[in-house]
């Protein structure tokens, strides 16, 4: 009886390894599909992310080994453009922070300075100037309205040591015109 007690606890002990044994082999299935998926949904995001022009031929017909092979094109493609802005960009500041001879030459020897362009029914007014000569918008856009501009638009922007303004207008009345003469006249003496 013993004997058959022994033969029992082994065979249960047996059927107990074999079914944890099964379900280890089901659990590495299911993670390995759900890896699998993942990866799937991934690949489609990165695909996703670049640009249709960058692919030859449609998407959807791509080997997901060519979207692959596409998209560490195209990131290595941005680092090369971003290293080319990097050393533009460094030159830019170079320029700016090295000798003032770009800046005499655009601007002469002083600031600010100003340009009157004219287009027959609208006029383009640029005042260059340093951060430490500032003067108020307002007294251009005075100038251009009491000499029959209608100003469009006024806007500035600062660049290094420098800001430069722009304005806009319009001729108010088309038959007398704007004395563009005058302007400058009355800008040159604001300035100065």
């Amino acid at each position: 009886m013993l004997c058959a007690l022994e033969r029992e606890v082994g065979l249960k002990v047996k059927m107990k390894t074999s079914s944890s044994s099964e379900k280890s082999k089901l659990d590495r299935k299911m993670v390995e599909k759900n890896r699998r998926m993942r990866m799937k949904s991934l690949c489609f995001k990165l695909s996703s992310l670049i640009p249709a022009n960058h692919f030859r031929g449609t998407r959807d017909i791509i080997s997901q080994q060519d979207q692959l092979d596409y998209a560490a094109s195209y990131i290595t493609q941005l680092k090369e453009n971003i290293e080319k802005l990097k050393i533009r960009k460094e030159q830019a500041v170079g320029l700016e922070n090295g000798s003032n001879t770009m800046d005499t030459m655009m601007f002469g020897s002083r600031l600010p300075v100003f340009d009157l362009r004219d287009f027959g029914s609208s006029i383009e007014v640029i005042v260059v100037s340093g951060l430490q000569k500032s003067f108020m918008v307002y007294e251009i856009i005075s100038i251009l309205e009491e000499e029959g501009a209608e100003v469009v638009s006024a806007s500035f922007s600062t660049v290094g040591d420098k800001v430069f303004h722009t304005v806009h207008a319009q001729v108010k009345i088309s038959r007398v015109g704007v004395e563009t003469t005058r302007v400058c006249q009355r800008l040159q003496e604001l300035i100065n």
